[in-house]
């Protein structure tokens, strides 16, 4: 049987912020309310949420830092970055936000729940080390991938990124890690600047960040194919033991900072599509997070819409959704990435690489792990 977990808690509308900021209380308001309906309430069990360590939250982020934050609970109001505002109450927020996110990856993994939902705020991706930006203090998803590679066992880990923002707190927290695969797409150009095609990983890390770097106006047709035919046989190949989604709802159509096109519709199939994918691979443990999406009610709906697959209540046609995609938009993206990373990753030249595909390498089902590793990445 299907259990899905859910992270919330009011306890996460107490990070507050300027009355015209986008990351205010009141966008999870909206959607709180439906999550406490009786009727919306007994689909899915409640996760309760527990601060984090600082042993936790120092995996990803330094000491100083730390304190800097915990600095912020002695002011009524503050501000870490120009854009990220703190009141007292944000540090103790924070940790709670990270701590939900990993004892939803903690019940996943133990099979008491099949997958897991977290709607917390502030979101994460855009924390660095040592820094707060994009309304982000602590990055919930990259401490949480990295207690699940360094305290949990797992060996690989997947974190997909659909938020409209680029995440560059995620993605320079494993660059150089080639057990954590970061697959990100979202407007390009747009803020913070980073998730260039080309940024593909450094070290030993490259060829395990995958950048998709798409112009506005791209919809669920399009984010869909996008997904189906690029993450899919990465997925595939890579075979995490977890994936970790920064679920972003700024690419609906209705939010106010974004360019996107997408509707709840969108949000379901590319929940349903990462839904089969972690069941292909990964017994089916995934946890969708919270990121950005500042429109509460566009949220709300495109929440629901996902809560709607988790729990069975729906299943998208994903083939059908990705068939409405505009070639025009599709294709020069889908194009640029295959080239940029078909020489990591020979699947997406559809199971055989166009160049250096040799006996060898179609002998391995057209990739060649990385010697010493047991995962799929082709070793340069």
């Amino acid at each position: 049987m299907t259990t899905t977990g859910v992270v919330w808690d009011p306890v996460y509308l107490e990070h507050v912020t300027d009355e015209g900021h986008p990351d205010h209380p009141r966008r999870l308001e909206t959607l709180y309310r439906y999550l406490q309906d009786p009727a919306m309430n007994r689909r899915f069990t409640t996760i309760d949420p527990t601060a984090a360590t600082d042993e936790e939250i120092l995996l990803v982020h330094s000491s100083a830092y730390l304190k800097q934050v915990k600095a912020t609970a002695t002011r009524e109001s503050s501000a870490l970055s120009a854009d990220t505002l703190t009141c007292g109450r944000s540090y103790p927020v924070a940790a709670m936000a990270v701590g939900g996110t990993i004892e939803a990856v903690r019940q996943v993994l133990a099979g008491r729940l099949s997958h897991a939902l977290v709607l917390a705020r502030p979101p994460g991706h855009h924390a660095e080390r040592s820094r707060a930006m994009g309304y982000c203090i602590f990055n919930n998803v990259a401490i949480t991938g990295m207690a699940a590679r360094t305290a949990m066992g797992l060996a690989r880990v997947m974190v997909v990124d659909w938020d409209l923002h680029h995440g560059n707190g995620t993605q320079h927290a494993f660059e150089r890690d080639p057990t954590v695969f970061f697959f990100s797409s979202h407007q390009f150009p747009h803020y913070p600047g980073t998730g260039h095609l080309s940024e593909t990983g450094l070290g030993a890390g490259e060829g395990t960040t995958m950048n998709v770097p798409l112009n506005r106006g791209c919809g669920d047709g399009e984010f869909t194919a996008l997904y189906q035919r690029l993450l899919t046989p990465v997925v595939r190949a890579f075979k995490p033991e977890l994936i970790l989604v920064s679920a972003g709802f700024d690419i609906h159509a209705d939010d106010p900072l974004g360019g996107m096109m997408v509707t709840p519709m969108g949000f379901a199939g590319l929940t349903r599509l990462i839904l089969d994918l972690a069941r292909q691979t990964c017994a089916g443990r995934v946890v969708f997070c919270l990121e950005g999406g500042y429109n509460a009610e566009a949220l709300a709906d495109s929440a629901l819409a996902m809560l709607n697959e988790l729990t069975g209540r729906t299943s998208t046609d994903v083939d059908a959704l990705a068939a409405s995609a505009d070639p025009a938009r599709l294709n020069p993206i889908m194009d640029r990435c295959i080239r940029t990373h078909r020489r990591f990753w020979y699947p997406l030249d559809g199971g055989g690489a166009k160049n250096g595909g040799d006996e060898q390498n179609q002998h391995h089902g057209g990739i060649r792990p990385q010697v010493g590793a047991d995962y799929c990445r082709q070793g340069l």
